[in-house]
């Protein structure tokens, strides 16, 4: 998988950092329609120590959160946009077919599917070995920093 954004790339450009930040390696992108991402799951993530201790499993929720933090990367592909935070509203029908282990490299891709006025909507599907791990779909709005912070 070739990448066309690297670690480096995406610093520039989303606005989450480890441990937060879950997308690694960009290998499609068309902005404002869909991209394509890689997030490598190890076990020295912090999140395994307590899920499960053992026998771990990314949790469901962290898995959602790598979809979305592509999705701001189609809404804003050049990074400009530094009065805003794109805020995730609604979480639809995701489902998780199979747990994600460390060692999974997911490979998730995201499609624009509706927008309707300042809302956002995108279709994700995250796969390991070109298998489906889990799919929903995410609704966004873009929120101004000073209505959240004050500043």
């Amino acid at each position: 998988m070739k990448s066309i954004m690297n670690i480096n790339d995406i610093n520039k450009r989303i606005k989450q950092r480890p441990p937060f930040q879950m997308i690694e390696k960009v290998i499609a992108l068309e902005p404002n329609v869909s991209a394509t991402g890689v997030k490598n799951v190890s076990v020295n993530e912090p999140y395994f120590m307590g899920h499960f201790p053992g026998n771990p499993i990314m949790p469901g929720v962290l898995i959602i959160e790598a979809c979305a933090q592509l999705c701001s990367l189609v809404i804003d592909a050049d990074g400009d946009k530094e009065d805003e935070i794109m805020v995730l509203l609604k979480v639809d029908n995701f489902k998780f077919v199979k747990p994600v282990i460390p060692g999974d490299s997911l490979v998730i891709t995201v499609t624009k599917s509706k927008v309707m006025g300042p809302l956002t909507s995108f279709d994700a599907v995250v796969k390991v070995d070109d298998v489906v791990y889990s799919k929903g779909s995410m609704t966004f709005t873009a929120v101004k920093k000073e209505t959240i912070y004050g500043n």
